[in-house]
């Protein structure tokens, strides 16, 4: 027994299989003009030919024909169980797509492209399995006849009487990788309906007499070769247009007018045809009038279906709004260089009062383009909005009328006891009409109002009075001017009003996604970016928005933005199925949900904001016992996202370009680094060398004395790369913030005294001292580098003053922090240098001559180090000569327990 997706966490297990796969797998389609030319016996016997070749194949649904020499030829074939589900007491067998995605074959035979699915299956057409095992990347053969195909099927219809219900959209026959065509002459088709090979005798009988007649096949098979040959000069079309400049056919733009009508389908399938014969772009208007709020729920779901249909045949919708349907069209076509305009029409339609045709008006408003007219034989089902069934009458409307009746009468009164003429009456009553067309909506209230004025004014303002009589013979004439005038005046208000609504909502729906973009791009990151999209949304559509952002192959935790206006109740719309749906989006990079034809029993519509072929981020709209969006929601809802999606997609590349940048000053540090050491190393190295081959090779030869000097020098170039060796490992450390600091009271007489006990050797040629304000003076550090930022500064003072010169190390209060110095006597230092000092791979001149040259690592590493402390290391100038380093840290308070203990000690 199938699991149904309402079940508790089991939509989420059966998805969790689903590969993310970027090669997307190839799809052959085995065509034919009728059943019984041989699709599935061809597919069957490619099939074997795969398995010889050592494909793995299986065959995931073969549809049982009850044809022996079909049935035979699954021997061999391994088949997936079929999947079984319950629909009104009877079992179904359908195609287990989830097993087959598990089971993930090479290849996999699914009969019956064009399909309806059973209540339950995950998706509603079999094709759209299809679709999913192709992203899967598993190969697919399959079949399907030339009925099925969406944009032939009113063609398929005139000539055989029949419509054929299940139907495919032509994107997914011309998407095809391989189409097989798989053709037998009309009469050879008759004569194996009369053996009983293709349906059983009865079926045979009625098949031979309604369908299967010759001229029918005929006109068939004709239409499958045209559409095979279609599909191979689309292929040729574009493995060539790379080596051309420009398609002869760009210039061609396809318009098609959407309506409620049943005709409408035909006049979208025709547009399609054409728009795939001269190879142009194909768009689907629909003007949006006012009295489309008004339409039955029949015809609103008419339009969707047409406007799903257009879509499904390649379509750009589009949507605009007015009264005046003609100018719309004929102001859309030329805005959008339309060349064709494709039109439906009924014939039975006859208004006397319009002079010329819809198709003439429309060619004097848009003369430059051709227009092409799709008859309409079938009965018209679909209102007239223009002589429409009114509405129910409202009590407010209805009051409203009648006050303004009453004020214009009592008026009306005050003006005949004022001895005011009839005509300034005349002019109150159409003033309280059109005040009525203003007030009211509808207009029949303005009608009513209009004949009303007239009988009240000819009943208390006319002689005689008090009666429907008229004894003056221009008072009939008066009465006709008066009412034709109310209801041109009313009529014109009416629309006005109209098309003030019209316009705010176009300047609503503007403010809206202009919002939108503004909002945007002052997002500071992602989170920011998602936010204010759902927000934007909730306030378009008035639904609660759901957002999952994408993160590491997989989907966030969902944030909720709830509609104010709705109960909040919005854990009903993140429960484990409806994840599962948004993963499913994810995954697949296609909408699916509530009003789509995937997983539709889903609370919510999911979209994909979509960044080229990678989705960033699923949205959800609660749909839940809600109307479907409207067109013009949907539209700016997609543009919405796309908005989006172009956000996120700069973010991405702001933080691509980050990480490149950051890549790019690490590897020049990594060459500064390799360039400094290869150059500065080889000086000590080489000494090293030599003086121990002198030592290994003159043992015997070379005096005591002569053998110190060269162990003196070993010693020392030895010292100097262990001290260039610690600092790239503390700065490696610390730059990498591996280094953790165990702070604690040091003394900073112990500090200094152990720091001077490591300095360079050449110290003993310069007068160094300690300073100290107070002998238990402490500090909070990590000893261990505060010892080497002391050696680094006594060192670089060393090497940059003369024999002879005094250096001080000095430490004092100053405030909460130490403050300690290293102070020398020598040359100085320029400014410039000052404020170069402490970077990287800095070297200044070495006035002693020293043969070791720094890599400009010491002073960088006291600047990281002091930092991390929280201090503050500077250079400045010491008076009357020389320089002076100061560093500061954080002090540290002795206690009196803390001095007896020290002084005991």
């Amino acid at each position: 027994m199938a699991i149904k997706q309402t079940d508790s966490g089991s939509l989420l297990e059966q998805l969790s299989t689903i590969p993310s796969e970027k090669k997307r797998g190839r799809l052959r389609i085995y065509f034919g003009y009728a059943a019984g030319v041989g699709k599935t016996c061809a597919m069957l016997n490619d099939a074997h030919e795969a398995i010889k070749n050592e494909v793995d194949v299986v065959a995931g649904y073969i549809e049982p024909h009850a044809r022996p020499e079909t049935m035979a030829r699954l021997d061999g074939l391994e088949n997936i169980p079929s999947l079984e589900v319950s629909y009104k007491g009877v079992v179904l067998k359908e195609f287990d797509l989830d097993l087959a995605i598990r089971r993930r074959p090479e290849l996999i035979l699914v009969d019956e492209l064009a399909h309806t699915n059973a209540s339950g299956c995950r998706h509603k057409k079999r094709y759209q399995d299809v679709e999913e095992l192709l992203r899967a990347g598993i190969d697919v053969y399959t079949t399907i006849n030339v009925q099925h195909i969406e944009s032939l099927n009113d063609v398929v219809a005139s000539i055989t009487g029949i419509s054929v219900n299940e139907r495919i959209p032509d994107s997914i026959f011309d998407s095809a990788d391989q189409i097989e065509l798989v053709d037998i002459e009309p009469d050879d088709l008759i004569e194996r309906l009369h053996k009983g090979k293709v349906y059983g005798e009865e079926q045979a009988k009625r098949a031979l007499s309604n369908f299967f007649t010759k001229e029918k096949l005929v006109a068939l098979r004709e239409i499958a070769l045209r559409r095979t040959a279609d599909k191979v000069n689309r292929v040729a079309v574009q493995n060539s247009e790379p080596s051309r400049n420009s398609s002869p056919y760009t210039n061609e733009h396809i318009l098609v007018c959407l309506s409620s009508a049943p005709s409408n389908t035909k006049v979208i399938r025709t547009a399609a045809r054409m728009a795939d014969a001269f190879h142009g772009a194909f768009t689907a208007l629909f003007v949006e009038t006012p009295e489309t709020k008004e339409m039955k729920d029949k015809n609103k779901s008419a339009l969707r279906e047409n406007l799903r249909l257009a879509e499904q045949l390649g379509a750009q919708i589009a949507t605009v709004y007015g009264e005046d349907i003609l100018g719309q069209i004929a102001e859309y076509a030329k805005a959008s260089r339309v060349s064709k305009i494709v039109l439906g029409r009924s014939s039975r339609i006859r208004r006397w009062f319009i002079k010329s045709s819809f198709v003439d008006r429309l060619g004097a408003l848009a003369p430059t383009i051709d227009i092409y007219i799709i008859p309409d034989l079938q009965p018209s089902s679909h209102i007239n909005f223009k002589f429409k069934r009114p509405s129910n009458p409202s009590l407010v409307d209805t009051a409203k009328s009648v006050a303004l009746l009453l004020i214009c009468t009592l008026i009306g009164f005050l003006f005949t006891y004022w001895d005011f003429s009839i005509a300034n009456i005349i002019t109150v009553y159409i003033l309280g009409i059109q005040l009525n067309a203003v007030v009211t909506r509808g207009r029949i209230y303005s009608a009513v109002s209009s004949v009303l004025s007239v009988l009240i004014f000819n009943y208390f303002f006319t002689e005689p009075r008090f009666s429907f009589q008229a004894t003056d013979p221009g008072y009939p004439v008066t009465f006709l001017v008066m009412l034709t005038a109310s209801l041109i005046t009313s009529t014109l208000t009416k629309r006005v009003k109209e098309q003030a609504y019209q316009s705010a909502q176009k300047a609503y729906r503007t403010e809206v996604l202009l919002e939108t973009s503004r909002k945007l791009q002052q997002a500071k990151d992602k989170s920011d970016i998602l936010n204010e999209t759902a927000h934007q949304l909730v306030k378009l559509l008035d639904r609660t928005v759901i957002i999952y952002s994408a993160q590491q192959d997989t989907l966030s935790e969902p944030l909720v933005f709830q509609n104010e206006e709705l109960p909040a109740n919005s854990q009903a719309y993140i429960e484990t199925d409806e994840r599962a749906v948004a993963e499913w989006v994810y995954k697949n990079n296609k909408r699916a949900g509530n009003t789509t034809n995937t997983l539709s029993a889903a609370k919510c519509l999911y979209l994909a904001v979509r960044g080229g072929k990678e989705v960033l981020a699923v949205v959800g709209i609660v749909m839940d016992k809600q109307a479907p969006l409207e067109s013009f929601e949907k539209s700016l809802t997609i543009a919405m996202l796309a908005e989006c999606a172009l956000a996120l997609e700069k973010e991405q590349l702001n933080e691509t370009q980050k990480q490149i940048s950051i890549q790019i000053q690490q590897e020049q540090l990594r060459t500064n680094l390799l360039r400094a050491i290869s150059h500065d190393l080889r000086t000590p190295l080489t000494s090293i060398s030599g003086n121990a081959g002198v030592l290994m090779g003159n043992s015997k030869v070379l005096s005591e004395t002569q053998k110190n000097v060269l162990y003196t020098n070993i010693y020392d170039d030895s010292i100097w790369l262990i001290n260039l060796v610690e600092n790239l490992l503390s700065i490696t450390r610390l730059d990498n913030g591996t280094l953790n600091l165990n702070m604690q009271p040091e003394l900073l007489e112990e500090v200094i005294a152990e720091a001077l006990l490591h300095i360079n050797r050449n110290s003993v040629e310069h007068k160094i001292e300690t300073v100290l304000d107070d002998e238990l003076l402490m500090a909070k550090m990590e000893s261990r580098l505060i010892i080497q930022v002391l050696i680094n500064i006594v060192d670089n003072a060393i090497k940059y003053t003369p024999m002879g010169s005094h250096i001080t190390v000095s430490a004092k209060h100053q405030d909460k922090m130490v403050l300690v110095e290293v102070a020398d006597d020598g040359p100085g230092m320029s400014d410039e240098v000052k404020e170069r000092l402490f970077g990287m791979f800095y070297t200044a001149n070495n006035i002693r001559g020293d043969s070791r040259r720094g890599l400009g690592l010491g002073l960088y590493l006291c600047k990281s180090i002091i930092d991390a402390h929280g201090g503050n290391i500077y250079v400045k100038d010491n008076f009357p000569q020389g320089t002076v380093f100061c560093f500061t840290l954080q002090a540290e308070e002795v206690t009196v327990h803390e001095q007896t203990l020290n002084s005991c000690g």
